[in-house]
């Protein structure tokens, strides 16, 4: 655990109730909901801890990048046999927003634009990821393009928006090493 955050976490669950400020009610009640992803060795995005939600809102941006940085436990990676029979690895959406939850609090994202081809057969979604730390900010963007006739895994904007959004996130780090395994 990052130093110091034990002593946070302790200082709010030793105050009364009453006297904690809204955000840290807030926070607690829902901390127990979450699923608790696995943990590994230091190479895993996880390392050793579970970060307390507000953890990395002070931290500088270079500290969350090294830690979207690492590479992410295979038990979270999914994979899938596209119709010409290639293979692909893949993040599922709901698991690098709960990654970018733990390590970036502070992220926003938005969908910047979304395109239909000329001739309506594909859709194409531009989304924007933006991380926020204490000395500075950064965004990177990406776009998704789903085929309007592929419903198999949901709505075609749908799957353009979560392929964008995953993209913009391997921008920053997150799952890259994705990307670069087979070239080796």
């Amino acid at each position: 655990m990052a130093p110091g955050a034990l002593t946070r976490l302790l200082r709010v669950a030793s105050t009364p109730r009453m006297a904690r400020p809204f955000a840290a009610k807030s926070r607690a009640s829902r901390r127990p909901q979450d699923p608790e992803l696995p943990t590994g060795d230091e190479n895993d995005f996880a390392g050793s801890e579970v970060a307390a939600p507000t953890e990395s809102i002070d931290k500088p941006l270079a500290e969350v990048l090294k830690e979207l940085g690492k590479r992410v436990p295979d038990s979270l990676v999914k994979t899938r046999v596209e119709d010409n029979g290639f293979t692909m690895k893949y993040i599922p959406w709901h698991i690098v927003n709960k990654i970018l939850n733990i390590h970036a609090p502070a992220w926003s994202g938005e969908v910047r634009n979304i395109v239909y081809s000329s001739d309506g057969k594909s859709v194409s979604v531009v989304y924007r990821v933006t991380l926020h730390g204490i000395d500075a900010e950064i965004y990177r963007e990406a776009t998704g393009t789903a085929s309007v006739d592929d419903t198999i895994y949901g709505d075609p904007v749908q799957k353009a928006e979560s392929m964008a959004f995953r993209r913009a996130c391997a921008r920053l780090g997150l799952g890259l090493h994705l990307y670069h395994e087979d070239m080796s």
